[in-house]
């Protein structure tokens, strides 16, 4: 059998929601150093369940490492919402895939000394045993557990064997929105100290933005192993090379000694000594109630309150004041070295701890989020423990690696969604810069209101917080303690934000359960609004609503399933102009598309039999499951720029551009500004300059060079852009690395020339349809888009099908030609009957070259349609693609700000974004020219009298609808153009609000005029 502990009464410790842990030691902050690492691999076997009997073999596995993701037959299994097993609440199922791990070490010279282990992170429960003997249990899958071994060890070898328990009752508070897994994902290893040793330290580093001066307050915590804290030890801190050691004595453990009660009877024979003066007793009442006592009397009044409550032995708080230092801030992320000591008797240092402190000071005033005194914006994204190819295992370079692009794309905080993260992960955002909302390992989301009132989940909750709280505490980055995600509202929840409020009065706290119902509510639980995918509309009725109290920074908004985060601008635009907005967190980060395999062929829910599954809801990451930005990380890089333009086109012109330093802290003398004049032809040469020195908050103007002025003022300009460079290098960027890139647009001429007298004739067929031998499909009519993520959210309940356009058919109602002209009349009729007349007016100018003057009207019945415009396809060969418009990356009507006006150019393959689930991709806005080429130099050119939204693909919609998977796309040789007229825009619907009215296609007639050259 695997353990032979039960929580009580016969309870299971997996099935015990009462039960957090047995025999685990308490969370700290101090980074024993003394290590025996046990990473690498283990012996193990996958049992059934719990108790089931073992196999006499074992196979091998690593460690730090998932079953699920290491070809046992246990898979990966996704859902949102729903457990992902059958079974009453609050109780684990009879089937339970359990892991068991073994592994023989050798014991070092330990002799004299406190031996303890260390397990990162074990999901769900986790059992430790060693050389036979059952150690304790722990839960919280995503805090380590330690265990004081020392009494297990055996000199020379020991095994050690750990037993993780897939499903529990702590499953139904881990139920976040991610893949489901068993094993240990993060490090496992031994420590040592001695007997008497560092159990705590907390430093406090304030820094006062009035006086400019910083406050350090360093509270440690002694421990003895087997008694009480003995005399004669010191603590000793000081910051490194910055100032001289304080140190003081700890304070030995005293216990409470009550006089014996005088026995009646016992009279002896002369009287005794007085032992205490009259009234004494009175002053621990007198004394806490204020009352007006001389220095004397207060001086006993502390002495007899000492006597009577002697205070915790071991613990020792030493305070510095008026330091002259330089603040923390995300912007400018300053870290100061503290050495602690633990000092023996003998003068001896038994054990020195070395933390970074970052002085700073976060407090909400009003309705605004202050760090050091001054309103930052929350420019964030929700991030995931995820890596396609070990499931949750994230090596320290991943995560440097991920924050360094944070950084590189202006986020300047992250939501540790939904659980604490490795303290690795904390130490990069105190060193790269980026605030922190550390969230605890708690969601219901199944059972919301349920749990959160459950008495039995109490200790879980109050547990799960306090332990985060008591590791993090003395990270910089650190600004909100969060409850947890998505657990209703209840008792539980107070409980653990009673907790917080009293052991660290130094941050706010955040929960969006407690604002879901009334963002005017729940001040006991959180101090900011944080509600998820709230709609402008709402965001606008708080903001001036008389009632309206605190920040409102959103904890999720902005979905990025799929081709998705349109309207992100919007929200910046509300955030920049109205008072108590202040920004918020996208959901999220990356895409959790698993590659267990390693063929590159990334998976979703029900991808690996797993049942129930919510599918692609998971594919929702402003990177790509290989960590690559997608085109909607830089529209929020854009948006999130240090820089903003706020001149005019006409000031350009004349010689200068205003911009506005959006930072709180830092100025723009970090920065260089490349110029650079777009044309019709192409970018022109680029100019460098160090950016002007704006003050954070303030304007300035870039003066520019008489060459760009010259340039700009030239018939064929069309914008400036304004590339931003450090100008040195950074711990997360080195010297060069591009951060934003702005536009001055100039606009661009009417590109349909007037036409002279027709000279060719007009090639149609029998249905009016234009023909050439470079066309293989000539221009028709175009209305339905392979439906995206967004498309498909039932909160749309399928108003894109219910048009009937994914099928439509096309009957002639007219044609006449004469000479040079052709003039037809169509019905598009969609399969649910609503029909669609489509005037085309063809004009030969050429033989070659023919202009398109289109009028479509849509009825009344057609509420909302996916896209509006002509397509058509070439024969193979047109491989490259050149465009005036919005670039160089994908840009649709509602996600198209951080597009560069210009000519861009591109292979067909390369406009494709592979978006996982295939779904409308690779389209570029505001287009007004259009040229393709062929290895052979024949040339389709295309132009327009107005913007338009361009897609080239070898892909036709039917083809990305009929696959599942980006990989599976089987491209055609041909070359397949839409060009819209007017397009849906993209929304977040899949979770949140559908696209804003603005860019949405009603009923209507809609004209527009084209020209088609081929040759």
């Amino acid at each position: 059998m695997n353990t032979h502990i039960r929580a009580s009464a016969g309870q299971e410790p997996w099935d015990a929601p009462e039960l957090t842990s047995l025999n685990r030691s308490p969370m700290h902050a101090v980074p024993h150093p003394e290590r025996m690492p046990l990473d690498g691999v283990w012996d193990f076997q996958l049992l059934s369940g719990p108790r089931a009997e073992r196999a006499a073999t074992w196979q091998s596995i690593d460690v730090p490492g998932l079953w699920t993701m290491q070809g046992t037959e246990d898979r990966p299994h996704y859902t949102n919402i729903a457990m992902p097993f059958d079974a009453p609440y609050p109780h684990p199922p009879r089937e339970n895939p359990t892991g068991v791990y073994r592994r023989r070490f050798t014991a070092g010279d330990w002799a004299g000394r406190r031996v303890v282990l260390h397990v990162g992170a074990a999901e769900s429960v986790l059992l430790v045993r060693l050389n036979g003997v059952d150690v304790g249990v722990s839960k919280d899958s995503h805090l380590a557990a330690e265990f004081d071994i020392t009494d297990h060890l055996c000199a020379g070898d020991n095994e050690l064997e750990l037993t993780v328990v897939k499903w529990s009752d702590a499953s139904y508070i881990e139920d976040q929105d991610q893949w489901w897994h068993g094993g240990i994902p993060r490090s496992v290893y031994i420590y040592t100290t001695g007997t008497t040793y560092l159990a705590d330290l907390q430093a406090v580093a304030d820094f006062d933005p009035t006086s400019g001066k910083g406050a350090l307050t360093v509270t440690v915590d002694v421990a003895e192993r087997l008694g009480p804290v003995p005399e004669g030890w010191t603590v000793r801190a000081r910051l490194v090379a910055r100032s001289e050691p304080a140190e003081a004595p700890v304070p030995p453990t005293r216990l409470l000694v009550v006089p014996p009660r005088e026995r009646p009877g016992n009279h002896p024979d002369g009287p005794p000594l007085s032992q205490v003066p009259d009234g004494v007793l009175d002053l621990l009442t007198l004394f806490p109630a204020g009352a007006s006592l001389t220095d004397q009397e207060q001086a006993i009044a502390r002495l007899v309150h000492e006597s009577a409550f002697p205070p915790r032995g071991g613990l020792v708080r030493l305070h510095a004041a008026d330091l002259d230092v330089r603040p923390w801030s995300a912007e400018d992320p300053h870290l100061y070295p503290m050495d602690v000591e633990l000092v023996a008797p003998s003068g001896e240092i038994a054990e020195r701890a070395t933390i970074r402190v970052g002085f700073r000071r976060v407090e909400i005033r009003g309705r605004d989020l202050l760090v050091n005194g001054r309103r930052v914006w929350i420019q964030g994204v929700n991030r995931h423990d995820f890596n396609p190819r070990t499931g949750r295992v994230i090596s320290h370079e991943q995560m440097a690696s991920e924050l360094a692009l944070l950084k590189r794309f202006n986020v300047n905080a992250v939501r540790t969604s939904h659980y604490p993260n490795d303290p690795a992960f904390l130490d990069l955002c105190d060193e790269y810069g980026l605030y922190v909302v550390d969230e605890a390992d708690i969601e219901a989301h199944g059972h919301a209101a349920t749990v959160c009132e459950d008495p039995r989940y109490l200790s879980a909750f109050v547990d799960r917080v306090s332990r985060m709280v008591r590791r993090d505490k003395n990270h910089p980055c650190v600004i909100m303690w969060s409850l947890g995600n998505e657990s209703g509202y209840g008792v539980n929840h107070d409980a653990a934000a009673g907790w917080v409020r009293s052991y660290d009065p130094t941050r706010p706290l955040h929960y969006e359960g407690a604002i879901a119902a009334d963002w005017h509510d729940g001040h006991r639980a959180t101090d900011v609004v944080c509600p998820m995918y709230p709609t402008l509309d709402a965001l606008r009725a708080y903001a001036e609503h008389p009632r309206a109290d605190r920040p409102v920074i959103l904890c999720e908004y902005a979905h990025s399933e799929g081709n998705s985060t349109g309207g992100l601008a919007d929200y910046w635009d509300l955030f920049e102009s109205t008072p108590g907005l202040q920004g918020g967190f996208v959901w999220e980060f990356a895409d959790h598309g698993l590659d267990p395999d390693g063929d590159g062929r990334h998976r979703y829910g029900g991808d690996f039999g797993d049942l129930p599954n919510d599918g692609t809801q998971c594919i929702n990451g402003l990177v790509f499951a290989d960590g690559s930005p997608q085109p909607a990380f830089y529209e929020a890089r854009h948006l999130f720029a240090p820089v903003r333009v706020v001149s005019a086109t006409s000031e350009a012109q004349q010689g200068r551009v205003v911009l506005r330093n959006r930072q709180a802290f830092r100025d723009l003398a970090n920065l260089l500004v490349e110029l650079q004049v777009e044309t019709l032809t192409g970018p022109g040469s680029v100019v460098t300059l160090p950016a002007p020195a704006i003050p954070p908050g303030g304007e300035g103007a870039v003066e520019l060079p008489p060459l760009v002025v010259a340039a700009l003022v030239e018939p064929d300009a069309v914008a400036l852009t304004l590339t931003l460079r450090l100008a040195d290098a950074e711990p997360w960027a080195v010297e060069g690395t591009e951060i934003a890139r702005l536009q001055v647009p100039l606009g661009i001429p009417a590109a349909l020339p007037a036409v002279g007298i027709p000279a060719g004739r007009v090639p149609v067929d029998e249905e009016g349809l234009l023909t050439h031998p470079l066309l293989s499909a000539p221009p028709t009519l175009s209305l339905w888009r392979a439906q995206t993520d967004n498309d498909l959210s039932p909160s749309l309940d399928r108003r894109a099908v219910r048009s009937g356009l994914f099928r439509v058919t096309r009957t002639l109602a007219d044609l006449t030609v004469t000479g040079p002209t052709a003039t037809l009349v169509s019905h598009y009729t969609a399969a649910y009957g609503a029909t669609i007349t489509h005037r085309q007016h063809i004009t030969a100018v050429t033989d070659t070259c023919f202009r398109l003057a289109e009028t479509v009207v849509v009825p009344d019945e057609l509420e909302d349609i996916p896209r509006l415009g002509i397509t058509f396809a070439t024969i193979p060969g047109f491989e490259q693609v050149s465009w005036l418009g919005l670039g160089p990356h994908e840009t649709y009507p509602d996600r198209k700000r951080s597009g560069l006006l210009g000519r861009f150019t591109s292979s067909v393959d390369e406009l494709a974004v592979p978006y996982l689930r295939p779904q409308e991709n690779g389209g570029r806005a505001d287009v007004t020219e259009l040229v393709l080429t062929a290895e052979t130099n024949q040339r389709i050119t295309v132009t327009t009298d107005r913007p338009v939204q361009m897609n080239v693909s070898h892909l036709q919609p039917a083809d990305l609808e009929n696959a599942r998977h980006t990989w599976e796309l089987k491209p055609r040789p041909e070359t397949f153009v839409h060009l819209d007229l007017a397009h849906r825009g993209l929304g977040t619907a899949a979770v949140g609000p559908d696209t804003h009215p603005n860019h949405r296609l009603r009923a209507g007639e809609y004209h527009w005029t084209w020209q088609l050259e081929l040759g």
